[in-house]
């Protein structure tokens, strides 16, 4: 399912919020949340978008290629993660299980000093799979405990958590 606009907002303004920033998106989709945050980017900085499935990652392809803030990554987000230096990103977005739901300590350790997490769809969605909703008070609860994290949890929009790392 795309981003809602009002998510969008938000990740638009955040995006906005990191001059010359590394930025990362788990779960490209078609693009529509990789649209909002290339819209809140400085000339400086820099979006990578993750997605394991390659067909739908080219609509993303087609439509913002062209943008040379953006490099697309096709392949498990797992596995990019684990490559990744910590601290080596100023904003993450997980709009996929991978990220969110499997390896978020994954997800966290890449988030620099002063940077967000960001998640999306935990109020309850039509399209979540059977036994889903008791993934997400397990997630927040594990969200909210994380050190070295601050973190509030949005009932707006699709069901937000944003979480922010101390400098």
């Amino acid at each position: 399912m795309a981003s809602e606009a009002r998510t969008g907002a938000l990740l638009r303004t955040v995006a906005a919020s990191k001059p010359g920033g590394r930025l990362l998106e788990l779960g490209t989709g078609t693009g529509v949340a990789t649209a909002w945050l290339l819209d809140g980017m400085d000339v400086g900085a820099h979006l990578t978008s993750v997605d394991t499935d390659p067909d739908v990652q080219g609509v993303a392809r087609e439509i913002l290629a062209d943008d040379s803030r953006l490099s697309l990554v096709t392949e498990d987000a797992l596995s990019f993660l684990k490559r990744q230096p910590g601290a080596s990103f100023d904003f993450v977005f997980a709009d996929a299980l991978a990220g969110k739901y499997e390896g978020l300590h994954e997800a966290l350790r890449v988030v620099g000093p002063g940077g967000f997490y960001i998640v999306d769809d935990l109020l309850p969605q039509p399209n979540w799979p059977e036994g889903h909703a008791s993934k997400v008070p397990r997630l927040v609860a594990e969200l909210t405990a994380s050190p070295g994290f601050s973190v509030v949890s949005l009932d707006w929009s699709s069901g937000l958590l944003v979480a922010v790392r101390s400098a």
